[in-house]
């Protein structure tokens, strides 16, 4: 990645974070502090060029509300673009408040973007070390945005730079105050698909090689209809599509006995698996708007023996 597409892929993250947190009944994910992160002028650009989008999504959708765009973007932003991240970020982070019960004391956020949870809980930061792992250029432009918005850096929120997906060492970790003897959540949201199975295991097995028993780690992966699936509105075949057009190609997708196996090459067994049906039933049940679960994402969190 170059670093405008860093700052852009973490924008448009933020854009539906500040989005649902606005506009959204009932919240799924409230990041009330990612429209901090982001310019009015931004706010409005991505606004624009999604709806300007709309005939790529849906050319029905675009006839039928041609008249109100505010329509056009809720539909995007609660079909296409909100749905996997806002619920993995909910799943993952109840995860982690279930382990911190059980004496975790550090949380690695992978791919962390424009991630805030350090900022929306700061009775925690005598509790929990956060270690934010992404590239530098994501990493420097955050803290502008932080200074920006009169964010104190947190004394237990810790920067990592480096692209993990090709280059992770613990020792990175370490020099930032990473603790490999003591007892961690992981995260990796939105990354696995962007990985072959190969760099998924190699990662996979690298992060848990030092960490003691009951380390674990929350991610979410595509299963073996990816390519195959079109979704709701085409929005998983969409999905693909942008993501090849835009220079990063989709890579992976399993099926459970394949994350499994692969899991358990490193000592790992899954404790909680979240299908799209269970996800759907856990996070979007009895909604009255366009938001539903991807029909091709699962959610696993998996510890250590």
């Amino acid at each position: 990645m170059k670093k405008n597409e860093t700052s852009l892929t973490s924008l448009i993250s933020a854009f539906g974070r500040a989005y649902h947190s606005k506009y959204d009944t009932p919240k799924i994910f409230d990041d009330f502090i990612a429209k901090d992160l982001i310019t009015q002028k931004e706010f409005a650009d991505i606004r624009e060029n999604m709806i300007k989008g709309i005939q790529f999504f849906n050319s029905k959708i675009a006839k039928k509300f041609q008249d109100h765009p505010d329509e056009i973007l809720k539909w995007i932003t609660q079909v296409q673009l909100s749905p996997t991240p806002l619920a993995r970020a909910a799943y993952c982070e109840n995860v982690l408040f279930h382990e911190m019960l059980l004496s975790v004391k550090q949380y690695v956020i992978l791919g962390a973007g424009l991630d805030t949870f350090c900022f929306r809980h700061p009775e925690l930061n005598d509790s929990i070390e956060i270690f934010e792992v992404d590239y530098p250029a994501t990493q420097d432009f955050k803290k502008i945005r932080l200074a920006n918005a009169n964010y104190q850096i947190p004394d237990n929120l810790h920067f990592v730079s480096m692209d993990f997906t090709k280059e992770f060492t613990v020792q990175n970790l370490v020099e930032e105050g990473f603790m490999p003897n003591k007892k961690t959540l992981f995260s990796l949201l939105g990354v696995s698909y962007y990985l072959t199975k190969e760099e998924n295991a190699n990662l996979i097995n690298k992060l848990f090689t030092k960490v003691p028993s009951g380390s674990s780690i929350v991610f979410d992966y595509a299963d073996h209809k990816l390519f195959e699936e079109k979704g709701m509105s085409n929005r998983v075949q969409n999905m693909v599509q942008m993501a090849s057009a835009s220079g990063e190609p989709m890579k992976s997708c399993f099926t459970y006995d394949e994350m499994e196996k692969m899991l358990e090459n490193s000592g790992l067994l899954i404790y909680e698996h979240l299908s799209p049906v269970t996800i759907n039933n856990e996070f979007f049940r009895s909604r009255t708007d366009y938001l539903s679960a991807f029909e091709t994402i699962h959610y696993i969190h998996a510890v250590k023996k």
